[in-house]
């Protein structure tokens, strides 16, 4: 017996968050369970400078990196053609036949476009079906960042799972507040309770075809107006618009800092922390690879605003460009923060500058 066309296509799982939400870490604790042995990701990065792709387990032929922007400008190109070709090279053997696609989006993309590419786009339609939206929400800044950014919001309302993150770094009246808040903009969407990024793949497949009318109203407006976008798109004969892949508005952009020489922990760690302490709020997130004197493996930096998390190490420094002449790099997510300032603080500290950076 034939199987339905929904069952034949490839499902699709749109994993999303606000910036620091946990996202990798909670993929790396998917991808080491036996139901994702087939599956292929897709990760989308903020920036020009690429470290998420590095943190994720699953390094292979079935993991690719959308790195040309935020996935909901420039990149829906690359979507587009990273799925079809994903297909392609199944379809012609080159590649282990895949069960699933699992798209990590960066912490500042809106969800609508890509659930609108994935739903109208030819060629992907045919071939690939939204099995869910699944939205990871970090515990313990969750209301301050819903307050602040209409990103989140956009996320969580659009979901069809909610992921609690952090739920070992909150106590008893944040979780009941932030579940309380996520009830309120997505009633529908099932809430899990995640502990250190482990959550069993259950919780993130099987959501069922992706059904906008499920979601409170404003989900179906959203997707109408990127039709309605698309169309006025295609009637001037216009490709999707340029777009600077380091800033995300007039106040949100990234930048990175590279020091040449390996770096003293204690004097690094120092002038992170006085930078969050007295700049926190316009911190978004710092993400980095790090050459420590006296460590041979590459140090995993995060922070999110005020926390600095500890850090991890990988087994070993990538061998591709930028990382293979084992420079420290770190990525800032900011918000109205001159890069100049952030400088300052390194050099004070550390005694090191940016490879041509502008240091005052």
């Amino acid at each position: 017996m034939n199987r339905p066309d929904s069952e034949r296509r490839i499902p699709v799982t749109l994993l999303t968050g606000f910036l620091g939400a946990g996202k990798t870490t909670l993929l790396n604790h998917l991808l080491g369970q036996p139901e994702m042995a087939t599956a292929a990701v897709l990760i989308n990065e903020f920036g020009s400078v690429a470290v998420d792709h590095h943190l994720v387990s699953k390094i292979d032929d079935d993991l690719i990196l959308l790195d040309s922007g935020c996935i909901c400008c420039t990149v829906r190109g690359d979507l587009t053609r990273s799925l079809s070709e994903l297909f392609m090279r199944c379809l012609r053997r080159e590649v282990a036949p895949v069960s699933r696609v699992i798209i990590e989006t960066t912490g500042l993309a809106d969800p609508a476009p890509v659930i609108y590419t994935l739903m109208e786009d030819f060629f992907v339609a045919e071939r690939f079906r939204i099995d869910g939206v699944v939205t990871v929400v970090d515990a313990t800044h969750a209301r301050q960042q819903l307050a602040e950014h209409p990103e989140p919001v956009k996320q969580i309302a659009m979901a069809d799972r909610l992921l609690i993150s952090k739920c070992d770094l909150a106590d008893a009246e944040q979780l009941a507040e932030v579940s309380r808040i996520l009830s309120r903009l997505n009633p529908s969407a099932a809430q899990v309770y995640v502990r250190r990024g482990e959550v069993a793949a259950a919780s993130l497949v099987g959501c069922g075809l992706y059904d906008p009318a499920s979601k409170r109203p404003d989900v179906a407006g959203w997707l109408a107006e990127e039709k309605v976008r698309e169309a006025r798109r295609l009637a001037a004969g216009q490709a999707h618009h340029a777009h600077d892949v380091d800033r995300h508005d007039a106040h949100v952009y990234s930048f990175a800092l590279t020091f040449e020489q390996p770096l003293q922990w204690a004097f690094f760690a120092e002038a992170v922390a006085t930078l969050l302490a007295a700049m926190g709020d316009r911190i978004l997130r710092i993400k980095g690879l790090l050459n420590v004197v006296g460590d041979h493996k590459p140090r995993v930096v995060q922070c999110v605003q005020h926390v600095m998390y500890p850090y991890a190490s990988l087994d070993a420094w990538p061998v591709e460009a930028p990382y293979n002449d084992r420079c420290s790099r770190l990525v800032f997510i900011v918000r109205d923060l001159p890069q100049a300032l952030v400088e300052q603080a390194f050099a004070m500290f550390c005694a090191a500058r940016d490879r041509g950076s502008r240091v005052a």
